[in-house]
Formats: C-alpha cells, structure tokens, sequence
C-alpha cells in the first residue's frame, strides 16, 4: 500500500487502510507496508501531504492486524527518531529505511536507533543501479555488518534488465548475512522477469502490490505474481482467487488510473486459456452463478484447444455442487 499510495496522491484513508489490511491478512499476507509513499514524516515535511496523519496510519494498521507484521518507510534525511518511537507505540513491526547506495553511512544512525527498538531493519537501496554491482555489494555489506535483517535491491526507475537484477542478487546472497529483497517497477515491462529473475538467485523477499498499484509505471503485480509461484510449484498458503478479489472490489474502485491486469487475464495466463472463448464461459458461469475464474481453470485442465459447450456445462455443474 505505501507505494500503491503515490498513484492517488497518497489519499489512503485510515478506514482503507484498516480494511486492505485486514483483508490481506485474511487470505494470507504475513508482511504489509502501509503509510505515506515518501515515508514516515514526509506529510510534516512537505513532500506530498497524505489524507492521514502517520499516527492515524499506525493506528488503523495496529487495529486491523493481528497475525501480519506491518510496517512503514522511512528515509533518513526526511524522518525522525521520534517518528520511530512512534511507530513502536502503536506495535509496528518493521522499518524500511530508505537510502542512495552512495549515502549508506548517513542511515547508520538510524539502523542503529530501529535495532535498539526492536525492528526488523529492511534497508531498501533506491537506484541500486546507480554503482556497478561489485561496488553496491561493499556498500551493502556495510549495511549488513550493522545487523540489518533484509537488504533490498530497489529498480526505482523500472530500467535494469533481468541479467542484472540476477548478477546483483547473485553477489549480494554470496557474500551477506541478511535476507535479499527486490522491489521492482515496471516502466520496461520487465517487471515480472526482473521479479523471477531475483527468485532464480534466492531472493527471500519480494515487493509486490495489488494490480501492480504503485508510482510512475508501477510495480509487480501481487495476483499475477501469485499465478506464476503456483505455476512454477512455490506453495504460498495465500488464496489467489480471495486475492483477486480484494485487488477488484476495494482497490480498483480506489485508483485514478488502470495499472496491472484484471483477475481474468491472470487467470487465463495462469491456465493456457485463450480469451477467445471468454464470451461463451462469462456466459455459461452466470447461467450457473459459479466463478468465471474457477470455471476457466477447471475447463483448461481437461481442453486447451477448443473447449465444448457441453464440457464448460459440465464442469460449471461441478463447481455448482462445490
């Protein structure tokens, strides 16, 4: 939600907040960042003012949650160490502090300050791309000599290509203690390859939003990117198909502009179903009042090519019963 927050001129409200939380819990999601896109104090110090107070945003998240861990951004040069202290009264789990690869000492203060409060540290490189990769691993191991728990390698302009985010991931993993992130955007759209390609090298998290809601571009797309860990036999524990619903119901009506792909395009993605037939299957589910997306699945699995009326009839029946 933090950078899903830049594409409406970051007016989540409190009660959004509350109810994505809450729902993304529900169906799964064990780590949640909320807040202001700039971070922690960035309404105070005039870099976009959010329709909430960061309190009000800590506040709806602590009420929402109780299993996920959820956190909020925080960049150095913007926020404060009471910024912190607050976040940690309202039971806030994780930091993401964000700095230039080229200005890790100026966040030592800091990852220090979150450590001694009991956060997990994630320390987001923006522009990772801006040193060669050797020279953002020695930066980074400084960062990881500090104790910070996950390092994230940030494609802030949606330009690196899936060679690099690998090589960088690649480098990184080899030589660092803590976990490896990527946060990706989509402007080349390579996104997703740039996401997979992160996977491949052992990246242990991965930033993704709903439809891919985010700034400029956007980012990696939560739904998709759930069809294709299934496809490629990751086990989640997150219903995909709950998950898509919350992107379509509380999210969408939200945005200002479309970003990412509807449930349907993913799901068809997902099973090798050309949209071709969508008219006939729309048609069939509504007769039934079954899932077009479970119908599209379901159907996929017994006919790629050219499915019969008869079969979509079948398996709508089925799912009917279910």
């Amino acid at each position: 939600m933090r950078d899903g927050s830049y594409s409406i001129d970051f007016q989540f409200s409190g009660r959004n907040t509350e109810d994505i939380a809450r729902s993304l819990e529900d169906v799964g999601f064990e780590y949640i960042e909320v807040g202001h896109g700039v971070g922690l104090g960035a309404s105070e110090t005039g870099m976009g003012r959010a329709k909430e107070t960061d309190e009000q945003y800590l506040k709806s998240a602590s009420q929402a949650l109780t299993k996920a861990k959820f956190g909020m951004f925080f960049i150095p040069w913007i926020a404060e160490k009471r910024h912190l202290d607050l976040a940690k009264q309202y039971g806030m789990s994780f930091v993401r502090i964000g700095t230039h690869p080229q200005e890790i000492e100026d966040a030592k203060e800091k990852v220090f300050y979150a450590k001694k409060l009991g956060f997990e540290v994630h320390l987001n490189f923006m522009k990772t791309y801006s040193l060669p990769a050797g020279e953002f691993v020695k930066k980074a191991l400084l960062a990881d000599s500090w104790g910070v728990d996950v390092l994230t390698i940030v494609d802030s302009a949606g330009c690196m290509l899936p060679e690099q985010v690998g090589e960088y991931v690649k480098k990184l993993k080899e030589k660092a203690k803590a976990k490896i992130g990527f946060h990706g955007h989509n402007n080349l759209q390579l996104v997703m390859a740039n996401t997979l390609a992160a996977l491949e090298e052992g990246c242990d998290f991965i930033d993704s939003s709903l439809r891919g809601m985010g700034r400029s571009a956007g980012n990696t797309q939560t739904e998709a990117l759930l069809c294709i860990l299934e496809k490629m036999g990751y086990t989640t524990n997150i219903d995909v198909y709950r998950t898509m619903d919350i992107a379509e119901n509380i999210l969408f009506p939200l945005m200002r502009k479309e970003q990412g792909i509807t449930d349907v395009e993913a799901i068809s993605g997902f099973a090798g179903f050309h949209s071709a037939f969508l008219p006939l299957f729309q048609e069939i589910a509504k007769q039934y009042s079954v899932d077009v997306r479970k119908l599209i699945v379901e159907v996929s699995k017994e006919n790629l090519v050219r499915p019969s009326r008869e079969l979509i009839e079948a398996q709508a029946k089925t799912l009917k019963k279910l």
